[in-house]
């Protein structure tokens, strides 16, 4: 389902596809419809709840374990990990979307799965809460918000959060051999201080300089700003743009195919690095100009890639 959809956005469209999927809240006598969304490129598939064999002290909002053509996969109670509280409604309608990242298989049980959405990341802003709503974001974490039909809010969740807390996922990238070291400078593109952080430090131990941006509009902006110092030598200071994927305002794909077209930036290489491990991203990344496309993280094949594409531009430049 999920890479069947994604093949048929552009590449450089900077849109998405949501699955658009209900979580039920009661609250006293009423019942609050909560919409969400996962991208696409993330369901492997969506199902009806299957029979779930219980693990023994597990948290209370993992339902158990299922078998899906050979694979063990846990399924998260989703609603129970927000701290939801559920109406008792027919469980005929609840399906457990199969979401894949970083190559790790999870189920998670919703209250309904209502349909597939394309927005345009220009359309999804960055979840920002106040300092009164940050308890509540411990389980509820979301990463965008985009207003949709009858002026209603869909968010986005952050599943990987939620892959974290179950212990499943550490994302680290300890670059612990010696490496190569290249004098100049290196972007990274990503919404996640966490993932900035982790990317930067293995960059700076090969000695490049970083430049940190959230999104491709503001990666565009300090692209500008660096040829306002370097100008016609830019291609030699920057030696390669790591770039996230999934980003509010302008996704990475999108700006990659943006600045492949802009004669000032188009000789300097872009490495995707996203937790999207679907079969097509890949290719999406390629089309859009990428010279690789990896997926968070692996301390050694990101520092072999990234040595491999830093020698390659150095002796073109």
């Amino acid at each position: 389902m999920a890479s069947s959809a994604a093949t048929l956005l552009k590449t450089s469209a900077n849109e998405m596809e949501l699955v658009d999927f209900r979580i039920y809240k009661q609250a006293g006598d009423r019942v609050y419809e909560g919409i969400y969304g996962v991208n696409v490129a993330k369901v492997r598939e969506i199902i009806k709840i299957p029979k779930l064999t219980e693990l023994p002290g597990a948290p209370d909002y993992i339902e158990g374990i299922f078998d899906l053509r050979g694979v063990v996969i846990p399924v998260v109670n989703l609603a129970r990990w927000m701290g939801i509280n559920t109406p008792d409604r027919d469980r005929d309608k609840s399906r457990v979307v199969i979401a894949e990242f970083s190559k790790i298989l999870v189920g998670f049980i919703v209250s309904e799965a209502k349909r597939i959405r394309r927005i345009s990341w220009a359309d999804i802003e960055p979840a920002t809460f106040s300092s009164g709503d940050e308890s509540s974001l411990d389980r509820n974490k979301v990463t965008g918000v985009t207003k949709i039909e009858n002026d209603n809010v869909l968010l986005i969740l952050d599943f990987e959060s939620i892959v974290k807390d179950l212990g499943l996922y550490h994302p680290t990238l300890n670059v612990e051999q010696e490496v190569e070291r290249f004098d100049g400078s290196a972007m990274v593109i990503d919404d996640s201080a966490t993932a900035r952080k982790i990317v930067k430090t293995a960059l700076e131990k090969m000695g490049m300089r970083v430049i940190e941006a959230v999104d491709g509009s503001d990666a565009l902006v300090k692209l500008n700003e660096l040829f306002e110092k370097f100008g016609d030598q830019i291609a030699s200071e920057l030696l390669v743009i790591v770039s996230d994927v999934e980003m509010p305002r302008m996704d990475g794909f999108h700006f990659a195919a943006h600045i492949k077209d802009d004669p000032r930036f188009q000789t300097i290489p872009i490495v995707f690095n996203s937790s999207i491990s679907d079969r097509y991203s890949d290719r999406r990344g390629k089309e859009a100009g990428g010279e690789s496309y990896l997926v968070k993280f692996d301390a050694n094949q990101f520092v072999s890639e990234i040595v491999r594409v830093v020698k390659n531009h150095t002796k073109q430049a």
